[in-house]
């Protein structure tokens, strides 16, 4: 009964946060747009105030707590990074050095999805084993092995990650990566295909170890999606260039999809409910969604530097994103200049000069805001518990949505 509460008050943070669709759009995707719940979310004008508190039911207020979700975790992410330096390791020793460059001290990132993946089996009435001394009943061997299957989940999503940033690369022809050369631009194309095409046959086998056919099922979708996401990226037509609804399917396909699987993965991993799984999904989701709109803003204001791969990369590879397409509501003439394309550099120049008379930015940030208010909902709805460490887990996973909205890099 007090789930079933839970989930209605989730129900009413998406209510009170939504608003009318835009205008039906003839391309091909609307069904699962529409499922997906895309159109709900952006139409004209976006406030900030949205007025979604977070509370975990009868507790205090579940964002109260600053907390810092990397060091609750901390302990677990080095434990994963040996792991998947042991399991990158290739006969091979060129196709070695290539599948292990992003796993190397340095430039192995803060390990974002991982954090998220840990955190979310703490959130849902998964405590870690302190010492293999502390283990002294069944059920608390139960628990080990269901930890270390959801630890298994963190590599494979890193796993696939990683495999999509090298393919991106080529794709993009990028000559930077977190900072350093990408892999592409040191080793050349060819072997960055091959590292990324090793490290999913890796991901496979992991997969394939879990014995379990419906966490199989949703990360092979993963994979579909990713292809699915960058091949509507190369293929768009000028109508869908311009179309917020087709820019969100396919930031789903390409950045949030394999958030919220992994997450989905982990609840039902961990037993749990249709329902708490969803709730699981919803979270990766929107934080997903969050986190690639964020970046889409970073692509305009952040500097080389910060970003660790050049700044204005989407414009100039002709990629169109939220703040200029919230720019061309304001400005319908910039969709003449967006159909020009950018390989000349003036219409680059024209597009940012419109973009910056715009509030594309201000407005692709409050959309970022509203997912991760729904992502903070989600959390928020998760069945009832007194256990201190899943609600340290769950402030974690809320001060999360914070952190990908104010972050500059």
């Amino acid at each position: 009964m007090q789930f079933a509460r839970a989930l209605s008050r989730y129900a009413l943070a998406r209510g009170r946060i939504t608003r009318r669709p835009p205008p039906s759009s003839s391309h091909d995707i609307r069904p699962v747009s529409k499922v997906l719940g895309f159109s709900e979310l952006y139409d004209g004008g976006f406030s900030s105030g949205y007025g979604v508190r977070h509370r975990h039911h009868n507790s205090s207020p579940i964002v109260e707590e600053r907390l810092d979700p990397f060091s609750l975790v901390a302990d677990e992410l080095s434990v994963l990074a040996n792991r998947l330096r042991d399991m990158v390791v290739a006969e091979v020793p060129k196709l070695a050095s290539a599948a292990e460059y992003f796993f190397k001290f340095g430039v192995e990132g803060k390990r974002f999805r991982p954090t998220i993946l840990l955190l979310m089996a703490n959130a849902l009435n998964v405590p870690i084993p302190r010492s293999v001394s502390d283990i002294h009943t069944e059920g608390d061997s139960l628990s080990v092995e269901l930890r270390t299957r959801q630890q298994c989940i963190a590599e494979i999503t890193e796993m696939i990650h990683v495999a999509s940033l090298l393919h991106d690369d080529v794709l993009d022809d990028a000559d930077t990566r977190r900072g350093v050369g990408s892999l592409n631009f040191v080793m050349g194309n060819k072997l960055a295909v091959l590292a990324g095409d090793f490290l999913l046959s890796r991901a496979c086998v992991a997969l394939a170890s879990l014995k379990n056919t419906e966490v199989v099922s949703l990360l092979a979708t993963v994979v579909e999606h990713l292809v699915t996401g960058e091949t509507m990226q190369m293929t768009s037509s000028s109508e869908q260039r311009v179309s917020m609804e087709y820019y969100m399917q396919k930031t789903y396909y390409k950045t949030a999809s394999l958030i919220s699987n992994s997450c989905k993965a982990i609840a039902l991993l961990a037993g749990q409910t249709a329902d708490v799984a969803t709730l699981a999904f919803d979270y990766g989701k929107n934080l997903g969604l969050a986190f690639q709109l964020i970046d889409d803003v970073l692509d305009f204001t952040g500097t080389s530097a910060s970003l660790g791969k050049g700044s204005l990369s989407d414009i100039r590879h002709g990629i169109v994103t939220a703040p200029i397409l919230f720019a061309i509501e304001e400005f319908p003439q910039l969709r003449s200049v967006v159909d020009k394309g950018f390989e000349d550099p003036a219409n680059v120049a024209i597009a940012l000069d419109y973009l910056g008379k715009s509030r594309g930015i201000q407005r692709t940030r409050e959309l970022a805001s509203k997912h991760a208010s729904l992502a903070a909902a989600a959390i928020d709805s998760l069945p009832e518990s007194d256990d201190e460490d899943v609600l340290r887990s769950r402030r974690a996973l809320v001060d999360l949505t914070q952190r990908v909205i104010m972050r500059t890099k």
